[in-house]
């Protein structure tokens, strides 16, 4: 029977280093939320021998950091022109390469750790859509290899046949350096490093209010008790609960949904995804795969413009089986054995955010492509804390509210609707 829970979070080990002691006293620094930000924060502190307590409002990576589609890719969302036309050429070169030391980083600790959570430089395929798609990626990764990264490569249609199992797509962009892993597995393996290091983690300890005391310090109300801290480090992703609701009218919540098949077996997975890549595609309501290390297809997407629940995940798995078997319809009588949804934290420009708000420091906004990114931002900032003279990459960015959003995204369909729009234009 399909269960209707995280993949990732199902298979991976418990964590066994909660803290049994009470949420109280004092700490240098004080971590809100335990996803791959806060405890690669926590991971990094703790060594440097700052005291840190980790407050999470459920269990270590089991919100975005565990319900993602387990890729870990370098490259930005956005065509690397754009982004230089924005911000300059070096800026936007800065930010390509935050994403490449992401990648690394999360190799690094993986390594330093011991980390067991397969994971594999495979390369990740951006598959083209269109026709029109294709052109615009060919004239993309001509600047890509000038600029910033000669490790990417056109693939053309005729050659993709060695890479997916399917005649759906005109052609494709290999980034060499991207990644994949088990999610579940890597969060509880981080969250073991950070507590062997000496960081304080507690779960199902939710913050619910944030005041700032005479001197500077900060005093935090959590559903388990109130600790101060010198310092904050807000790590939430797009939590729809707590004292965060100046950044809820900066992020929109958006639903991301995967389904995850039984094990298809070597000769089948061969016949779907050859390359082994990640993949994502082109359209702007599109899909992401990867192979498992069991041969599982795991397959997502924005199916539907909406907020994760169970029956919006249900709704959004159906949609995508229908096009999981328009894509490899050699595998279309395989059994979905997972099906769930999740909630990405997207800013208006899809770039993320990180700096100070109220003398706390936040990352935040990663916009669906966090694994790497939230994983190398906490340890940045932790580093910041710690003294060390680092660039912050998204620095001085303006970061104004969106228009009419007050927490809730009322909106959403209508986005939905606009996005379809211009899938069928474009």
């Amino acid at each position: 029977m399909m269960k209707p829970e995280s993949f990732w979070l199902d298979t991976a080990p418990a964590f066994s280093g909660v803290s049994p002691l009470p949420v109280e006293g004092r700490a240098d620094v004080v971590v809100v939320g335990g996803g791959f930000t806060g405890l690669s924060a926590a991971r990094t502190l703790a060594k440097r021998g700052i005291t840190v307590r980790v407050l999470e409002a459920g269990k270590v990576a089991s919100e975005a950091s565990g319900r993602n589609g387990g890729h870990c890719n370098n490259g930005l969302s956005h065509d690397f022109s754009g982004v230089a036309a924005r911000f300059g050429v070096e800026r936007a070169r800065e930010m390509y390469r935050a994403f490449d030391g992401g990648v690394d980083l999360v190799e690094k600790i993986i390594g330093e750790e011991g980390i067991a959570c397969d994971f594999i430089r495979a390369g990740k395929l951006k598959l083209a859509a269109k026709p029109a798609h294709f052109e615009k990626m060919r004239r993309a990764q001509e600047v890509l290899a000038r600029e910033v990264d000669a490790d990417t490569e056109i693939i053309e249609k005729a050659d993709l046949g060695s890479e997916i199992g399917t005649n759906r797509y005109e052609g494709g962009l290999l980034y060499r350096r991207s990644a994949m892993m088990h999610m579940g597995k890597f969060g509880v393996g981080l969250a073991e490093a950070a507590a062997r290091a000496g960081a304080i983690i507690h779960q199902n300890t939710a913050v619910t209010a944030i005041d700032r005391l005479p001197g500077g310090r900060f005093r935090l109300t959590s559903t388990r008790g109130t600790i101060e801290a010198d310092q904050v480090i807000l790590a939430t992703g797009a939590s729809q609960n707590g004292p965060f609701g100046w950044f809820r009218r900066r992020i929109v919540p958006v639903g991301s949904f995967i389904i995850v098949t039984e094990p298809l077996g070597k000769e089948r997975a061969a016949s779907i995804m050859p390359g082994r890549r990640t993949c994502t595609t082109t359209q702007n309501i599109g899909n992401y795969f990867r192979m498992t290390a069991d041969d599982r297809l795991v397959f997502g997407g924005r199916a539907r413009f909406a907020m994760s629940n169970p029956t919006s995940d249900l709704k959004s798995g159906a949609i995508l089986r229908t096009t999981l078997r328009e894509v490899f319809p050699q595998i279309a009588d395989c059994r979905i054995d997972y099906c769930w949804g999740g909630l990405v934290d997207m800013t208006q420009d899809r770039l993320p955010r990180a700096g100070s708000h109220e003398g706390m420091h936040f990352v935040l906004g990663l916009s669906g492509h966090g694994v790497q990114m939230s994983t190398y931002m906490g340890d940045l900032f932790a580093r910041k804390i710690a003294g060390d003279d680092v660039a912050n990459p998204w620095r001085d960015m303006e970061w104004p509210a969106v228009p009419f959003h007050f927490g809730k995204p009322w909106f959403l369909p209508f986005v939905g609707i606009y996005y379809r729009y211009l899938d069928r234009i474009s």
